[in-house]
């Protein structure tokens, strides 16, 4: 989705400069140092303008948050968001990620959030789907034993893909529900901007919790 342009877009995001880390592949394994504590550490993939991702941090204030989002005037947004509350367990990285594994080092991650991720519909771009079997494989990786991760969706053709995708590369499934907000998960669930939306406009949304 086309985004609009920020107005001194630089200026702001040079204000939050204490929530972004501009060269990740320089902290691969030290992340922790970072947050000046050992605190498991969860990754939202494609965070957006960050309201699931304070969410978590608010509710979770003995657990660490990595927002990762290409889109600089998106993710300030997100930026902002901590700033404004004073967050002191988030930090972003605004880059496109290809290759998870060269940012965080093996066991380092204690869980992964794609939510809403971007379902690159033509079967020539396949593999830039974040929850292609090469992708998934990638993360678990850099999961800790017995970590998850979390997809939402409201595509259901990349539902149906990312379905495939895990049966392929033999993960197991924890939960899964095709209507998330019907399901007994509803109660405890975050939502995104994008789930909001999609919600009131009486979407579906998929949800998948897999393991290696």
């Amino acid at each position: 989705m086309r985004q609009r342009n920020v107005k001194n877009l630089q200026e702001r995001l040079a204000a939050l400069a204490a929530y972004r880390v501009s060269e990740p592949e320089k902290i691969k394994g030290k992340w922790n140092t970072l947050f000046a504590n050992d605190n498991p550490i969860f990754v939202e993939i494609g965070c957006g303008k960050g309201k699931f991702i304070n969410a978590q941090a608010a509710l979770n204030p003995a657990y660490n948050f990595i927002g990762i989002e290409g889109q600089e005037n998106v993710i300030l947004r997100a930026l902002e968001k901590s700033g404004e509350a004073g967050m002191t367990n988030v930090l972003y990285i605004s880059k496109f990620v290809n290759d998870i594994t060269e940012i965080f080092a093996e066991g380092e991650i204690s869980g992964i959030y794609l939510n809403f991720s971007d379902p690159w519909p033509k079967e020539r771009h396949a593999r830039r789907r974040l929850t292609h079997v090469a992708r998934l494989n990638s993360y678990f990786k850099v999961l800790k034993d017995n970590c998850t991760i979390e997809i939402k969706t409201d595509n259901e053709d990349l539902f149906a893909f990312t379905l495939e995708q895990i049966e392929e590369g033999g993960f197991n499934v924890i939960q899964m529900t095709r209507d998330l907000h019907a399901s007994e998960l509803a109660a405890k669930e975050i939502t995104t901007e994008y789930e909001d939306k999609f919600s009131q406009q009486g979407k579906n949304i998929n949800y998948v919790k897999i393991r290696a």
